[in-house]
């Protein structure tokens, strides 16, 4: 009744409302726009906004004395980044990256083909379960669990033990950069953990990429006289690299991105994210955080543009 009120009188209330649905209808555009400015404000506001943020935290620099933020122009702490202790917390978060990424990838690839090409009915949804089933339980509580299997009185080192090849993980443990005390406290142990927490992340997007490869072109590979891997080589892995690409995505820039994995599991060893925590929560140092909080963002910027020019995107 209220709205009738308000309208000029004589018009009901369902005949301006079928005007806006007409005028809504027959101008798309306008549409369009009604439905993308409310996420787009949030997106911009947020998400842009705290980057801008985060940028102009960069270039103010930190009192001495009273631990406070100047507001006063300065490169120092992008000066600082090219310190050699900073180039290799650098260095060593992007090569983590790298390498899970890899493993990713052929550890993805294989369990990817089988769920888009073999796998039917019950078994196929099977493998859709097993894959996903990780992501549906807490990240921390998969990350202990981790921690208790890699201890040294885990049940890696049980195994290990039981089929007489402790002397094997003892060797492993005793490389240098890689090794530790126990895998829970060593480098090959975070990548472990890295690997597992992300490996959804990359198994999907294969598998999608892989299933829309008509079969018609792997038959067509074979009656050409092409073997099992030079299709593999020249027909499945280019139509899959979308796939891939988009996989990595994922896998590269959370691990970059990543600080409580290296807490939990691993040494003292420092990651990008580590020394954005501890710059910004225990020395309050926010104008060095935000400049090392860049590093990560022009990395994946960086990532982003090569793996567009994969197609990357047309598999998200």
């Amino acid at each position: 009744m209220g709205m009738t009120m308000a309208l000029p009188a004589g018009v009901p209330a369902h005949r301006w409302r079928r005007r806006a649905s007409d005028l809504l209808y027959t101008r798309r555009g306008l549409l369009l726009l009604a439905l993308l400015t409310p996420p787009l404000l949030w997106f911009g506001v947020v998400y842009v906004g705290a980057l801008l943020v985060l940028l102009a935290n960069a270039f103010f620099g930190l009192d001495d004395f009273t631990g406070q933020v100047v507001r006063e122009f300065t490169l120092k702490n992008f000066v600082a980044l090219t310190e050699g202790a900073n180039i290799d917390v650098a260095l060593r978060t992007i090569i983590m990256a790298a390498a899970v990424t890899l493993a990713s990838i052929v550890l993805a690839f294989p369990l990817a083909y089988y769920m888009a090409r073999h796998a039917r009915g019950a078994g196929k949804a099977a493998l859709y379960l097993a894959v996903m089933l990780p992501l549906w339980s807490s990240y921390l509580v998969r990350l202990y669990a981790w921690k208790l299997l890699l201890a040294k009185e885990g049940a890696v080192s049980w195994l290990a033990a039981e089929v007489h090849l402790s002397w094997a993980l003892e060797a492993l443990l005793s490389l240098p950069g890689i090794g530790g005390q126990s895998l829970s406290f060593s480098t090959l142990g975070t990548f472990i953990v890295f690997v597992y927490l992300w490996l959804p992340f990359m198994v999907l997007p294969i598998q999608a990429a892989i299933e829309r490869i008509p079969g018609s072109l792997i038959e067509a590979s074979g009656d050409l006289g092409a073997g099992p891997s030079t299709t593999l080589r020249r027909v499945i892995l280019p139509l899959a690299m979308p796939g891939i690409a988009a996989g990595s995505i994922f896998t590269f820039s959370l691990t970059l991105g990543d600080y409580i994995v290296p807490q939990v599991i691993g040494d003292s060893t420092m990651y990008i994210g580590q020394v954005v925590y501890l710059q910004q929560g225990t020395a309050g140092n926010v104008p060095s955080a935000a400049a090392f909080s860049l590093v990560p963002i022009v990395v994946i910027g960086v990532y982003l543009w090569f793996a567009r020019r994969l197609g990357a995107f047309d598999a998200l």
